[in-house]
């Protein structure tokens, strides 16, 4: 099956949800001035100047029609296979096909037709941009709930990633059980998303507007990593975060005490029950990271340096693309002047985002400081 000409997914229909998502990005968002808060272009992190570079390539058309909350450009990317779960105008899209290099390839799966329309409208100009002989982009009509229903293959990506969707959605353990269900064996899950501190009301669900502007379907940061157990995925490690303000007198009325975050995490799809510490050293192989390597808020690996991660940590490096930039040292003895003990990780975006505050903006880089190794998929 052409995954491209797949029209809907099988076996999966609308729920009123779906229909009034689409709705609302299909029809009554035009451009981003449209929306009625900040949360769904809230910025993570300042973006890198490669990034910037990247995105002044995108048809001005593609960046008008965007809406996200925080920059998912996960490290290591060339040569990959990537998914982007709800590409909207494709925007992420084709600035990560610039990333992965010709030989890499990216599929964007999105509901509403208008922005499949728009995002395919453009191929043959960012492909002719980038110089490449054919397109290494596809964007495929499905749900984000039913990955293999629009024709993905299990089993066939080393990253997905999502900016500011899969709050959208009424089933969020279905999205991450699909996501799961592509990845290849040591794949990543990268995404940004909004995030609540307490469990969203069925009142405020129910509001319309604040569904389609990404707060009413927001996840308890703490059911996140609940659901992500469940599916199978490592415990989620927390990357960056910052408060997102509604702006909107109205709306936030309506929202009483409820906060929100945007977040974004890295969920890796490895072997399970490897949970000792391990003694590793960053090979300062990552182009544009050859100095240190932001992996999260918990570590930034210096080159050379010897570090000692707890046990996750340690089997996410081992058995991801990320293996062959590191060295791995058996434990024993002393950790040496230039060794670092284990920290203790923080997982609530809001004391992350928090501490970010006071700290400034410029402290936590959201682990986009690099794309490219001699290492990465292959």
């Amino acid at each position: 099956m052409d995954p491209e000409k797949s029209t809907c997914a099988k076996g999966f229909s609308d729920s009123a949800v779906h229909v009034d998502v689409k709705d609302y990005y299909g029809k009554r968002l035009k451009h981003t001035s449209d929306l009625k808060t900040n949360a769904c272009v809230a910025p993570v992190q300042p973006t890198p100047t490669f990034i910037r570079l990247a995105l002044k390539k995108v048809h001005p058309e593609i960046t008008a029609r965007y809406y996200g909350c925080g920059l998912v450009v996960p490290e290591c990317l060339e040569g990959c296979r990537i998914l982007d779960l709800g590409s909207g105008s494709g925007r992420d899209c084709y600035m990560l096909s610039q990333l992965v290099g010709e030989k890499g390839h990216v599929t964007g799966i999105d509901m509403t037709d208008v922005q499949l329309e728009l995002a395919r409208t453009h191929v043959d100009y960012h492909m002719k941009e980038f110089g490449y002989k054919k397109p290494n982009v596809n964007f495929v009509q499905g749900y984000i709930e039913a990955l293999t229903d629009a024709g993905l293959e299990k089993d066939t990506f080393d990253i997905v990633i999502s900016n500011c969707v899969v709050n959208l959605s009424p089933d969020k353990r279905r999205v991450l059980a699909e996501a799961y269900k592509v990845l290849k064996a040591g794949g990543e899950l990268y995404f940004s998303d909004i995030y609540c501190n307490g469990r969203i009301t069925e009142e405020i669900k129910n509001h319309q507007v604040l569904w389609g502007e990404c707060l009413a379907g927001a996840l308890w940061w703490k059911d996140l990593l609940q659901l992500a157990e469940e599916v199978g995925f490592s415990p989620p490690r927390l990357v960056t975060a910052t408060v997102v303000t509604v702006n909107n007198k109205e709306l936030q009325d309506i929202l009483g005490d409820f906060k929100f975050v945007s977040a974004t995490y890295r969920l890796f799809k490895v072997p399970k029950g490897n949970t000792r510490n391990s003694k590793v050293i960053y090979n300062g192989g990552i182009t544009g990271a050859e100095d240190s390597f932001h992996f999260d808020c918990q570590y930034t690996f210096k080159a050379n340096d010897v570090v000692e991660v707890v046990g996750d940590v340690a089997n996410i490096l081992t058995h991801s693309r990320f293996a062959e930039e590191f060295t791995f040292q058996p434990l024993g003895g002393p950790t040496g002047p230039c060794g670092v003990k284990p920290m203790v990780g923080i997982e609530d975006p809001f004391e992350l985002a928090l501490q970010l505050g006071v700290q400034g903006p410029g402290a936590v880089t959201g682990g986009c400081c690099s794309t490219q190794s001699a290492g990465c998929c292959k």
